[in-house]
Order: C-alpha cells, then sequence, then structure tokens
C-alpha cells in the first residue's frame, strides 16, 4: 500500500469516529499518532512529534484571541444587549413590509460584531424575536426559521471564532481574516434583507399566520413608540463596543489580541452598569470561558498534530498533483472543494469540518496561487451553510430547543430556512467569481 492511499484510508477512518460520536479532538490524535508510527514504522517519533505538538501548537501570544473574544461575547450576552438592539431594530423598521423579519437580521448583525459566535445569536434571538414575531401575526415557524438563518452572521461577520480557527489553521492573519469578512457578512445581511420582502409580498402565507391580515405588515396600530432617549440608551453599548473594538483593529491602534482584552474589558463595563452581572452570574459567564476556550485551544492542538501526519504523509502535495492533472483551474477547484464542505456539513459539525478540511486543502490553495484569505472567507461561508441544512443544522436545533413549542417541529424550522440557504449560496458563488468583494479593504 502506498503512504498516498493509506492516507486517504486514516482521513476516512477520521470521519467515520467522529459520525460514530467519537470527540474530534481525541479523533484527531488518535489518527495522528497512529498514522505517523505506521507511516514511519516508529512509535518513538509519534510520542516525540505528540510532545512537540502539545508545547508549540499553541504557545504564541495570538492564541490568547480565543479566550478573550469569548468572554466579551459571554458578558454581552448576559448584559441583555441583544434583547435591547432588538427592541431599538423593531422601533425604526417596524413601517418595512416583514418589518419584524428585518428588525431581526438587523441586530443579529450587529449582535454578530461582538460575539462571533453564532449559537450565541439563536439561543439571544429565540428567546427576544420569535415570541413578539407571533405576537405580531408572523407563523411561529417562519419566525424561528428567520432566527436560525440569522444567526449564522455571527461566524462571518468579524470577530468571529471560526475566521481566527481557520487563520491558526492556515497560518494567515486574522486582522486580515476580520477585515476579509466585512463586505461577505454586508452582502449576506443585505441578501437576507431583500429575500426577506420579497418572499412576504410574492408568498404571504409562507410568512403570516393571516396573509389577509396587515398586522404583520405595519404595527402602529398596537405599537407603543420608543423615546429617542431611551433608544439611545439601549443602543450606545453595543455601538462603542463595535467601535471600539473593530475600529480600533482597523486602523491598526491594536493588535487582535489587544481588541479582544479591550473588547472583554468594555463588555465587562456594560454589563456592570447594566447590573446584569452578579457574583454568581460572573462565575459562570468565567467558568464558560475556561470550558469553551479550553475546548477550542485543544482541538487546534489536536488540528496541528494531524497537519504534521498529513505532511509526513505527502497527502497534500500528493493532491495538489492530482488536482492539478485533472485540469482543474483555481476557480474550478474552489467550487470542488465548498461542494465537498457543503456535503460535509450535513453531517459533520462546523470546527471538525475546519479542522478536516483546512490542513489538507489550504496548501493546495497556495499552491494554486489563490489568496488564502479568500479561500478562508469561501470555506467559512460554505461551512456557515451547513448550521442550517440537515440533519445535523446545529443552529436549527439550538433554535427548537431553546423555543421549547410542540407546535413547532424541527422539519418546519428546517423548511423556513431554505430562503435563507439560497441567499448564503447566491453569496458564495458571488465571493467566489468575485474576490474583490473579499480584498477591497486589504
Amino acid at each position: 500500500m502506498t503512504t498516498l492511499a493509506f492516507g486517504f484510508i486514516l482521513i476516512g477512518v477520521l470521519v467515520l469516529l467522529v459520525l460514530l460520536g467519537m470527540q474530534i479532538a481525541y479523533a484527531l490524535f488518535g489518527v495522528a499518532f497512529v498514522g505517523i508510527w505506521l507511516i514511519r514504522d516508529n512509535i518513538g517519533l509519534a510520542f516525540r512529534m505528540l510532545e512537540l505538538t502539545a508545547y508549540s501548537g499553541i504557545a504564541d501570544y495570538l492564541f490568547a484571541t480565543i479566550p478573550l473574544f469569548v468572554l466579551m461575547g459571554l458578558l454581552v450576552s448576559v448584559s441583555n444587549v441583544g434583547r435591547d438592539t432588538f427592541e431599538v431594530a423593531e422601533e425604526l423598521l417596524r413601517r418595512m413590509v416583514c418589518g419584524l423579519g428585518v428588525a431581526t437580521v438587523a441586530a443579529n448583525t450587529i449582535f454578530a460584531a461582538v460575539t462571533g459566535v453564532s449559537i450565541a445569536s439563536a439561543a439571544v434571538f429565540t428567546r427576544v424575536a420569535v415570541p413578539e414575531m407571533t405576537r405580531h401575526g408572523y407563523r411561529p415557524a417562519f419566525s424561528a426559521g428567520t432566527v436560525a438563518g440569522s444567526s449564522v452572521l455571527g461566524m462571518l461577520i468579524p470577530p468571529s471564532l471560526l475566521l481566527i480557527i481557520y487563520g491558526v489553521l492556515a497560518e494567515v492573519s486574522i486582522g486580515g481574516m476580520f477585515i476579509a469578512g466585512i463586505v461577505p457578512g454586508l452582502l449576506l445581511a443585505g441578501g437576507f434583507v431583500a429575500m426577506l420582502i420579497c418572499v412576504t409580498m410574492l408568498f404571504p402565507s409562507f410568512v403570516l399566520e393571516d396573509p389577509d391580515s396587515v398586522k404583520a405588515r405595519r404595527l402602529d396600530r398596537d405599537f407603543k413608540r420608543m423615546p429617542l432617549d431611551r433608544m439611545l440608551f439601549k443602543l450606545i453599548p453595543i455601538v462603542l463596543l463595535v467601535i471600539l473594538v473593530l475600529g480600533g483593529l482597523y486602523t491598526g491602534f491594536f493588535t487582535p489580541t489587544e481588541a479582544g482584552g479591550i473588547g472583554a474589558f468594555g463588555a465587562f463595563v456594560v454589563a456592570l452598569t447594566r447590573r446584569s452581572l452578579n457574583w454568581h452570574k460572573l462565575w459562570q459567564v468565567m467558568k464558560q470561558t475556561g470550558v469553551i476556550s479550553v475546548s477550542i485551544l485543544l482541538l487546534l492542538i489536536a488540528a496541528s498534530f494531524y497537519s504534521r501526519m498529513l505532511a509526513i504523509a505527502g497527502l497534500p502535495n500528493a493532491i495538489a498533483g492530482l488536482v492539478t492533472d485533472s485540469g482543474f483551474g483555481p476557480i474550478g477547484f474552489i467550487f470542488f472543494y465548498a461542494l465537498i464542505i457543503l456535503l460535509m456539513g450535513m453531517i459533520l459539525d462546523s470546527t471538525s469540518i475546519l479542522l478536516i478540511m483546512v490542513p489538507i486543502a489550504a496548501p493546495i490553495a497556495q499552491g494554486m496561487g489563490i489568496d488564502l484569505l479568500h479561500f478562508g472567507i469561501v470555506t467559512v461561508l460554505a461551512v456557515e451553510i451547513g448550521l442550517l441544512t440537515p440533519p445535523f443544522g446545529i443552529s436549527v436545533f439550538t433554535v427548537h430547543n431553546t423555543l421549547n413549542d410542540p407546535n413547532v417541529s424541527v422539519e418546519q424550522i428546517f423548511g423556513a430556512t431554505l430562503p435563507f440557504i439560497a441567499v448564503m449560496l447566491l453569496v458564495l458563488v458571488i465571493v467566489v467569481l468575485f474576490p474583490s468583494t473579499v480584498t477591497v479593504f486589504l
């Protein structure tokens, strides 16, 4: 058996182990260890490389961005900033067609700019937006689907944990990844808004319980206006956080790590001023930060070990040769790669897909002259679609479990997210064909 064939078998074993329920970190460690041992017929080398990887895998100041941005996102979540953002968006957009749906997308867009975790957005806005939309005549399944669909913005609009993980795996600038995600993120949000308006006008029965009623289209009759000073009070904290973190990052005043620290401190101040943080909540936030951060860092160490095994097997170079011989150009390769990501998204979670595919695909893309920042945004966009596609669809299941409504099934929410998936596929094609959408600010 050739080393190349053995490498492909190892990848197949890795995917099988993950599908059988083994945690991705342990699967990566196990497959990489056995792979190095068998390829080089030297168990001592496998132990030595494991030792080196465990030390050097995260021994960099840059990795502090992960716990800091996680801490910032959790502090923002407990401060009820998401609820306040939705209420302001509801006030400003209530006269629009599908106003509350648009308000959910707008609030998710702003919320994503300070959290970076789509699951947090899904949980927050399920509690806030779905009851309000249902009260105003929207179908509960459509309301839940809107929350699930728009929650994926948290993975693309910076700061994003997926962008950070990709940056580490592909060894590209995390700050550059954040800047590259701005235009595609706004394209996605704008596409969602346009889609909601069009679907409401063309297929009102898909959106509204009673399409003949204007209740859900214009809320003026039973809507109590919010004073301007109250709107500012609700909106200023999150706007200041966005300006502080992203403004400092994009102007070069902060490094990504410093931006995470400043953002976490700013979120802590917001939580204190709103009196939404007591000792118990602070302890829970710190504990969650530790659990999430350690999990991600362990995954990155495992992925680094896995990458070394792939390099020893010569898999990236061999696949690059196969791609070149097949006649795929850069665009063809990106589309083929995105298709694989979309298929994997149906059975694996986002982080697992990145950890399995990026160490293989990034060297190939670089060898073909593809900008790795552009390649990263395509990767994250394709992975995001997997958050909404059955049978895995973690955003859909998060919304369903948080909503806990026996009258709204998982299947109904999956159906309601189909227009969002269509928009995401369209944006994915635009980003692939027009790399300038990613590089415009670089």
